[in-house]
């Protein structure tokens, strides 16, 4: 071992869920370090914040650099039928605050992350890139550090009361400890990629977000963003997409595009400029969100489908909660599994209401429109859930739905262990 080092947090991952956490916990004035095995800035899907994103931009002190980038302003969203019939797009100033809430952005990822990465370490925390976790260090029941290979492959210790695994979809504990569970019906595959020259619309709704629909609940995303690129992916069943036996992510996706006139018609005049990308099967929840000297945030703690584009908004809001719930642990000296009970519950049921309308959204029975038709009093209720304001009693909006589909009870996971594990827990190059 070359070195052993003491901080009050380790964070294992730097992306947004890791460097927002780091950013809080530093802000408190405790010593952070976050350990993230790539060099940034590096390549990564999922562009497009929810209006109510901004609370934790807020918070992390980053809306006057994110009005002052060159990041696409959304302020809509709009749905496409497979004919290509395009619905009046919804736009959230209907509904927020144009100065605030309502007004968000589509963001290149390498950029983004590098904005949150470089305002963790102004806030005071120790970033180190190109450090890979390869032990987790537990003593008599409780997380009490990690060990690291640098980029020359020496060995670190680095010890703390508390460790945040905000590891991404890796989720270096939640597999390692065999925590990782899948959702009964989520099972879908994405294949994507990125166009430059394709068309978009002008003005406020050039940076809307477009689900344009394709058979069998299918769907492709549209986003705009800048310097002419749009990210364009296709989601749905992987027999669906797979069928015939067709396997090359390129052939998947170019068989698709004819399936939405609109997606075949913007993607015309455009070119592909990158390599095709593809995912299966990645909806899961980790069975526990904290142990002794653990919490989960981010991916780590948990993924949902993304055709509500809620991931980069639970990721920050889950960094930064789960960091305040760091904090309250650290100045009570007590890094137990218990004291996250409330973080558990916010997330708990902000995952399982929006878990709750993607399952309606992928049910051939049910559609939105019918719903608030029906009962116009639920149209607020679902705007809010669908923009990222998740902590609220939907029960009524629940029961609505539950004349068009059976609304899934809630999946038990995602609470604080119950009791300590065994013993010491070791994981491999996915840290």
């Amino acid at each position: 071992m070359k070195s052993i080092e003491t901080f009050d947090c380790v964070v294992i991952g730097g992306g947004p869920a890791g460097c927002s956490a780091a950013t809080i916990l530093a802000g408190h004035g405790h010593r952070v370090l976050v350990l993230e095995r790539e060099r940034f800035p590096r390549y990564h899907v999922g562009e497009s914040l929810i209006p109510f994103t901004y609370p934790s931009l807020d918070r992390l002190g980053l809306v006057p650099l994110m009005r002052q980038s060159g990041f696409v302003k959304k302020y809509s969203v709009q749905f496409v039928a497979p004919s290509g019939r395009a619905s009046q797009p919804f736009y959230f100033y209907e509904r927020y605050d144009r100065e605030t809430i309502a007004q968000t952005w589509q963001v290149l990822r390498s950029e983004f992350d590098q904005i949150l990465m470089n305002r963790a370490r102004d806030a005071g925390a120790d970033v180190r890139e190109e450090h890979k976790v390869v032990e987790l260090l537990r003593e008599n029941g409780k997380y009490v550090g990690v060990v690291a290979t640098d980029r020359d492959g020496e060995r670190h210790e680095f010890r703390a009361p508390v460790t945040i695994d905000a590891s991404g979809r890796d989720a270096v504990v939640a597999t390692r400890n065999a925590w990782r569970r899948g959702d009964p019906k989520l099972n879908k595959v994405a294949v994507w990629t990125y166009y430059e020259g394709s068309q978009r619309d002008s003005g406020v709704d050039e940076g809307q977000t477009t689900v344009a629909f394709i058979p069998d609940k299918g769907w492709f995303w549209h986003i705009p963003q800048h310097n002419d690129r749009v990210s364009v992916g296709v989601v749905a069943d992987g027999k669906y997409l797979t069928r015939d036996g067709l396997k090359d992510p390129k052939a998947i996706f170019e068989r698709e595009i004819p399936s939405n006139k609109w997606i075949q018609d913007r993607l015309s005049t455009g070119r592909c400029t990158g390599e095709y990308w593809l995912t299966a099967e990645y909806t899961f929840r980790s069975e526990y969100c904290a142990d002794d000297g653990l919490v989960l945030v981010g991916d780590a703690y948990g993924f949902l489908d993304p055709v509500f584009s809620s991931g980069l908004m639970l990721a920050l809001k889950s960094g930064v909660a789960g960091a305040d719930a760091v904090h309250q642990a650290l100045k009570a000296g007590d890094c137990s599994a218990a004291r996250f009970q409330d973080y558990a519950g916010m997330m708990h049921r902000s995952i399982e209401n929006m878990r709750k309308l993607v399952y309606a959204f992928y049910d051939p029975k049910v559609s939105f429109r019918s719903v608030t038709d029906r009962f116009p009093e639920m149209n607020a209720a679902l705007t809010d859930c669908l923009s990222g304001d998740m902590e609220k009693d939907y029960s009524a909006l629940h029961r609505a739905l539950s004349e068009w589909t059976d609304v899934p009870d809630d999946l038990p996971f995602g609470h604080p262990r119950p009791e300590p594990a065994g013993v010491a827990v070791a994981v491999d190059s996915k840290g």
